[in-house]
């Protein structure tokens, strides 16, 4: 059996967070499956018990997907708890090109998304340009304070 990946983000809105990534990713937010109206009518469908369905649960999108297919899929949880220390995984953002791209491309394409994204809700936490270096990367928080990186 083929294995695929998924990325669960715990969160207190997960409908701010999709509209977030959707914008950061080019993701588009995920349709529910097999004809139902929304993924509350899906999992209903499927038989998961009311208890375990919250008011408003599933009647907007809560992932989001690549519309190429290429990249994995987000679902974003809802939880009761806020986050409260930094990330052991987290997700890079790669708009730069890669270093076959000059540093000067690279730097305006990352500033470019930056920009873009505190716009969306993002913050910027620093800017990784060490002189000498070929690098230009920026580590900002989404609208929930998780970390990620724009290179």
């Amino acid at each position: 059996m083929e294995a695929t990946l998924q990325l669960t983000v715990d969160c207190a809105d997960p409908q701010r967070m999709v509209a977030f990534w959707t914008r950061a990713l080019g993701y588009v937010p995920e349709p529910p499956p097999g004809g139902h109206a929304t993924w509350r009518e899906h999992w209903e469908a499927m038989g998961v018990p009311e208890e375990e369905l919250p008011e408003g649960a599933g009647e907007t999108p809560e992932s989001a997907v690549d519309p190429e297919g290429r990249g994995p899929r987000l679902w974003f949880q809802k939880v009761p708890e806020p986050k409260t220390v930094k990330n052991r995984v987290h997700l890079d953002v790669l708009v730069g090109g890669g270093s076959g791209t000059p540093l000067p491309d690279r730097t305006r394409r990352v500033t470019s998304k930056v920009e873009e994204l505190t716009k969306a809700g993002a913050a910027v936490l620093r800017i990784m340009d060490e002189p000498g270096m070929d690098y230009y990367c920026a580590v900002l928080r989404d609208p929930e304070g998780n970390e990620f990186c724009v290179a």
